[in-house]
């Protein structure tokens, strides 16, 4: 029998692949995080071409440069940060980018600041670095968000860094510019490094998202294409630091990935230089689905706050493991908020990534089921 390293006791499988794998043919999926739009043509046909020009080899370790001025130009236009194409680096999924941030700058016993409920990767990317996760209750009453008086109270002596996420994956809260700069001049303060997860930046409901580079440069920015332009099989995306943090970085890149799939980084420049009207339509469609699942929840009398950006909600339920296993014996899959922290143990997470109809269908499974 194996006996495991230490860093990987601690770690439990994923609770949202768990529950996309045991749901039925028949199920309505309303648990994993992926949009349902096939990705953009123009897209598609970057592919195509990248295929047909041979561009099947190893790229530069960062990236190809062009797309790394894109991202560049995309940073300084978009969110008024001016970060250098060598300051950059393309990654497989943001999911590489937390990795490669925890491991080149968590030393075993740092403590990280990271959101309840936030998404499950955090804690786990923390604990494979041998750091000590420090979770930030957030207050259903302020819609989830991190105020700089949620980070100052769970500082330690050991504190190196704090992970924001905004628009948050589960709750959809959009944090207030004010929460970030008041955030950020703390961590500029106190020398602690945010890692900051923008990966539904264009995913926001009629509110802006910033990001907390705009106020610091203690800060490692993660974005990519997956949610923007419904790109999640390509595994693309990136980091954005200062030069002296991406040079550590890139350590871990080299050695764990060495690059980005080429064809998939042809497609994320055709994604950030093409036209932007397919986020918008996209954008628009999550924010129809979103009002018909507000609708329906409100209906069935459950709590939740309104969500501002990503496609979750996250209403409160009391009993979320008796929610999800009544839900999923009547084929609609849902996600346990205790999967996120402590926070949520009470609610469950609802993706609208699901189409209308699904979404129509769902809510009428769950409006029959007795939950009490």
């Amino acid at each position: 029998m194996i006996n495991p390293a230490n860093r990987v006791k601690s770690i439990q499988l994923s609770q949202i692949r768990k529950m996309f794998e045991v749901c039925s043919e028949n199920a309505i999926n309303l648990g994993i995080g992926e949009p349902d739009f096939d990705t953009p043509p123009h897209i598609r046909e970057a592919v195509v071409e990248a295929l047909n020009e041979g561009f099947t080899h190893y790229t530069l370790n960062k990236g190809i440069l062009e797309l790394r001025e894109a991202i560049s130009t995309k940073l300084n236009t978009e969110n008024n940060l001016n970060i250098d194409p060598e300051s950059i680096i393309v990654t497989v999924g943001a999911s590489e980018a937390l990795y490669m941030c925890a491991q080149a700058l968590i030393n075993k016993g740092d403590d990280v600041l990271i959101p309840d409920p936030g998404f499950l990767a955090y804690d786990a990317v923390i604990k494979i670095s041998e750091g000590n996760t420090i979770p930030v209750p957030l207050k259903i009453e302020n819609d989830f968000r991190m105020t700089v008086e949620d980070v100052e109270n769970h500082l330690t002596s050991k504190t190196k860094a704090i992970i924001l996420n905004s628009p948050s994956n589960p709750t959809g809260s959009l944090m207030k510019r004010k929460d970030i700069k008041e955030i950020s001049k703390l961590a500029e303060d106190q020398d602690i490094f945010i890692i900051s997860d923008e990966i539904y930046e264009k995913i926001t409901y009629g509110k802006k998202h910033y990001s907390p580079g705009e106020f610091t440069d203690n800060v490692m920015v993660i974005n990519g294409f997956s949610k923007t332009y419904a790109m999640t099989g390509f595994r693309v995306a990136y980091v954005a630091a200062r030069e002296d943090i991406t040079e550590e970085l890139l350590k871990i890149h080299q050695y764990n990935t060495a690059c980005a799939s080429s064809i998939s980084q042809k497609a994320a420049l055709a994604a950030i230089e093409g036209p932007q009207k397919c986020v918008k339509d996209m954008v628009g469609e999550f924010k129809r689905r979103r009002n018909l699942m507000v609708r329906r929840l409100n209906e069935m009398g459950w709590e939740f706050k309104l969500p501002e950006g990503a496609f979750y909600t996250f209403p409160h339920v009391q009993d979320s493991s008796k929610f999800v296993a009544e839900a999923l014996k009547n084929d609609v899959v849902t996600v346990s908020g205790e999967a996120f922290g402590n926070v949520g143990k009470e609610h469950v997470r609802m993706s609208y990534a699901a189409s209308y109809s699904k979404i129509e269908s769902a809510m009428e499974r769950l409006e029959k089921i007795d939950f009490n």
